[in-house]
């Protein structure tokens, strides 16, 4: 779970508990066929709305989203966001992190996948 946020250290927890609910409402079944269980959400209290990542990976190395945003006056109102939109460049620095420990830890580790690795390497900064 991550926390961006235009106005403050971190998103709101209104946004941030609805963003959880938003995610366990899209995400597919832990387990199956080319599937880790393994994805991150991303709520955003940005300057001009609220809005909710949430990824998986899918397959060895493809990452899913489903996209929510809600007024800023109410953050807990989450719906599908309607737009072809992927993030905004604070939300891609996160999964751009992402992207890299995925690489990393999991594609080309020449041990092997280290999910475990992969789940505790974690971005923090500011974007």
């Amino acid at each position: 779970m991550y926390s961006i946020s235009a106005h403050s250290a971190a998103a709101r927890q209104d946004l941030i508990t609805a963003s959880l609910q938003a995610a366990a409402s899209v995400l597919p079944a832990p387990r199956a066929e080319g599937r880790y269980g393994i994805g991150f959400v991303i709520a955003h209290d940005a300057a001009d709305y609220c809005f909710t990542l949430v990824d998986w990976w899918q397959g060895e190395n493809e990452i899913h989203q489903q996209m929510f945003s809600a007024p800023l006056d109410e953050p807990s109102s989450l719906r599908h966001h309607a737009s072809q939109a992927i993030g905004c460049v604070w939300e891609l620095a996160v999964t751009d992190f992402e992207r890299r420990a995925w690489l990393t830890h999991v594609l080309t580790n020449p041990q092997g996948p280290d999910v475990a690795a992969y789940l505790n390497a974690n971005f923090e900064g500011t974007v």
